[in-house]
């Protein structure tokens, strides 16, 4: 069988007050040829369907044409609730959607059934976990689950109640925090003082395959069967380096080790997030530039040591997807704190004094010959002019 792993979504997500809504149309448009390339039977969606709880209304509607695009190529849908959704708003007219094989996970009650799929070697067996705290789990089963303080205690239980056979070809979709992943900027994780928000991936043992949402960088935790399918698009510049993908999943017979097969297929954005650095010149020649995509989102970093007047502005007149900009100097290197030796007596401090001090305060240096000079332009024009 084969099954295909997405996740995190994020539709109607804005990425430094630039709307994604158009990229994300792009993304879901070209997975859509993928997986029609691919003749999946399965296309598992592992939380995080929108960026916040109420989504807008342009990410009700892509998200709605994606699934009648998928419900037209004879297969199945499954879909669990992340952190960012509503689960009651995703779970909306999920009994109507399973007319089309489009099924939808419920508000977590404790009960989880599997949606049994089957092939020539047989059943495969998928388990649809929503997003879960341990206050799920509590409200499930009340005192038998009054000891459940972390994570892996609840999903451990939550597993537990499913009566996973291990004997079976079994398929979990999951959207929790494993231990010894990696994140990045666009992720909210929130680590609770000593990890009780990490789940132990060892607690995943009866199952084939975890397709885990979450996460943002495709990657495996501890074996190739437990996945993080990753964000099909970038979402922050701490991501500018990865690779995102669709993962398409192959299960086959459980008596030769389920004979699981997994590949990463490149996913190539409308707009790429690129990081550069350099000084303003060097970032605005020609010949620095000339061979990039200018249409890209950029983080660009400065090394100049005076900063660039109007420099943003300036920036995008090439760089016009221009999303982030900082400087890496002396300056910024410098965090500590500089204090001024004693008291400063006001009335016996020149206003070039006091200014080169209050240079010092700002920038962590002293001024330079030529700074100290226009300065002092500048202060003996005003004085003038006072006279």
């Amino acid at each position: 069988m084969k099954l295909i792993h997405l996740a995190d979504l994020h539709l109607g997500k804005s990425v430094n007050k630039f709307p994604m809504l158009e990229d994300q149309k792009y993304i879901l448009d070209e997975i859509l040829k993928m997986i029609e390339e691919e003749k999946a039977q399965v296309v598992m969606i592992s939380g995080d369907i929108y960026d916040v709880g109420i989504p807008p209304v342009g990410a009700v509607e892509l998200f709605d044409s994606f699934l009648t695009s998928l419900s037209k190529m004879n297969l199945s849908v499954c879909i669990i609730s992340g952190n960012h959704d509503s689960a009651e708003r995703i779970a909306f007219g999920s009994k109507l959607m399973e007319k089309s094989n489009i099924f939808i996970s419920q508000l977590y009650d404790g009960n989880v059934q599997p949606l049994v799929f089957v092939d020539e070697y047989g059943p495969v067996n998928i388990y649809m976990l929503p997003f879960i705290k341990p206050v799920h789990v509590k409200q499930a089963f009340g005192e038998e689950a009054e000891n459940i303080h972390t994570y892996t205690q609840a999903c451990e239980l939550a597993i537990k109640k499913m009566g996973v056979n291990p004997k079976n070809r079994n398929i979990l979709m999951a959207h929790q925090f494993v231990s010894g992943a990696l994140t990045c900027d666009s992720e909210e994780i929130n680590v609770s003082v000593g990890g009780l928000d990490n789940i132990d991936a060892k607690i995943f043992k009866d199952f084939d395959y975890v397709a885990l949402g979450h996460l943002h960088g495709p990657q495996k935790i501890l074996r190739e069967g437990i996945r993080y399918a990753g964000s099909p698009l970038k979402y922050s510049f701490s991501e500018a380096n990865q690779k995102k993908s669709l993962c398409v999943i192959e299960i086959g017979n459980k008596e030769k080790e389920c004979q699981l097969k997994i590949e990463l297929k490149d996913l190539l954005p409308l707009h790429d997030m690129k990081n550069l650095k350099g000084s303003y010149e060097q970032i605005m020649s020609k010949s620095f530039y000339k061979d990039l995509n200018l249409e890209d989102y950029y983080h660009i970093t400065l090394t100049d040591e005076v900063d660039v007047p109007e420099g943003f502005a300036r920036l995008r007149t090439v760089y016009k997807n221009l999303m982030t900009m900082d400087y890496d100097n002396s300056r910024t290197q410098n965090n500590s704190s500089v204090l001024l030796e004693g008291p400063v007596n006001i009335e016996n401090t020149s206003p070039l004094s006091a200014f080169k001090d209050f240079f010092k305060l700002q920038n962590n240096k002293e001024m330079s010959e030529e700074q100290e000079k226009i300065v002092a332009d500048l202060v003996e024009k005003l004085f003038e002019e006072e006279k």
